[in-house]
């Protein structure tokens, strides 16, 4: 890690705190933790966690850029796919996982100018510091819709309306696993004799272990590959069928269908970490100041919400489902030449095209009672492939 940046002596502290706490829970737990737990406590452990500490995460200053931070067109593009599942459901918005704000100011305004505003933005976030950036964002930008926003502790026990999430479901904990000749294991994590974390395997078992024996044999998995199984990720999917009575969840996120994310090239997985705008797969390293994520198995995603009685509306790349949404449309109205459509055309650039975000970002949109044809998936459409 010599390539990565210093952090200042105080976050050299505070990532000191955390690895402390979460050795101190390995021992207690008899000298092992799922990987799953682990990657819980260093993004949402309370006040130390990667996303409840305080730390800038997005933007230039940040770790990462996310779409709604590169360019308004994207909020600007999806508000259309919002607007229309609104009109077939309820005027209701819930996004859940909200960044810094942006995309809910931008999806507000753009709704706004098209008269199709929700009655009530809903923003659910479990960091109390995004809360405020939040806040702070959608007051500056529209500061006469802040009184529709409100924000949850908790999912809703019911909902009808449109669910947002964008890179949501791959910041979900996420259990490791390694289909060896002897059978099937749980990448955990341990301490070694220095006090540094270590990896360590355990016999996989429960659903975790259900999970990974469906997979081997739908992906003919050979002795050695390791990967992911978000137990999380699709238990959240599941919820929605108890709580959904009317709309659609839009969830855009990298991954892959089931046989691509299983796929013998990736068989060490998709676990990445990005810090200061480096990515690199080592989960260990400096807990609480980096971000850990895993791609999105979006097979198990809608086969959970189907199982609860929810429907696949559409699956697409995110590059043609925003092609769909007209977002060169939505670059059109800047003036051709200045500086702004300058900069707003190299970060459409940047959504739209395959080498970048366009395609390894996808979009699935998962529903009740919305009987038409979704925008967004109206060319395109890659539902076979799950």
């Amino acid at each position: 890690m010599n390539n990565l940046p210093i952090p200042a002596p105080e976050a050299l502290s505070h990532s000191a705190r955390l690895h402390q706490s979460l050795a101190d829970e390995i021992s207690a737990a008899g000298g092992w933790l799922s990987f799953s737990r682990f990657m819980e406590q260093v993004l949402y452990a309370p006040g130390l966690g990667y996303y409840t500490a305080g730390a800038r995460k997005f933007g230039a200053a940040g770790d990462f850029i996310t779409a709604p931070e590169m360019t308004p067109l994207f909020g600007q593009a999806l508000a259309r796919q919002v607007a229309q599942i609104m009109a077939a459901s309820a005027a209701m918005v819930l996004e859940v996982g909200a960044g810094s704000g942006r995309l809910a100011a931008d999806l507000l305004l753009t709704l706004e100018k098209s008269e199709a505003l929700p009655e009530r933005y809903f923003i659910l976030d479990l960091s109390a510091d995004l809360r405020q950036r939040q806040q702070e964002t959608i007051a500056a930008a529209v500061p006469h819709l802040l009184s529709r926003v409100t924000w949850l502790d908790r999912l809703p026990q019911e909902f009808s309306g449109v669910v947002v999430a964008n890179e949501l479901l791959d910041a979900m904990p996420a259990h490791i696993v390694a289909w060896r000749e002897e059978g099937i294991f749980e990448r955990g994590v341990a301490v070694d004799a220095s006090g540094n974390f270590m990896w360590k395997e355990c016999p996989a078992s429960g659903a975790l272990l259900a999970a990974a024996v469906e997979i081997g044999e739908q992906c003919s998995l050979p002795p050695g590959f390791e990967s992911e199984i978000s137990l999380a990720a699709r238990a959240w999917a599941t919820e929605w069928g108890h709580r959904l009575k009317k709309g659609a969840l839009v969830l855009l996120d990298y991954g892959f269908p089931r046989r691509e994310f299983y796929h013998q090239q990736r068989g060490r997985g998709t676990l990445m970490c990005h810090y200061r705008h480096h990515a690199h797969p080592d989960p260990f390293y400096l807990p609480g100041l980096q971000d850990v994520t895993v791609h999105v198995d979006f097979t198990s995603i809608i086969a959970a919400a189907h199982a609860s009685g929810l429907s696949l509306l559409g699956y697409a790349s995110q590059g043609q489902f925003l092609l769909n949404c007209g977002i060169l449309d939505c670059l059109a109205k800047i003036p051709d030449a200045t500086p702004d459509y300058i900069r707003a055309a190299g970060a459409v650039g940047k959504l739209l095209m395959p080498h970048e975000m366009g395609e390894l970002f996808k979009v699935i949109a998962i529903g009740r009672g919305i009987d038409e044809e979704l925008v967004g998936f109206a060319n395109g459409d890659q539902s076979r492939r799950l």
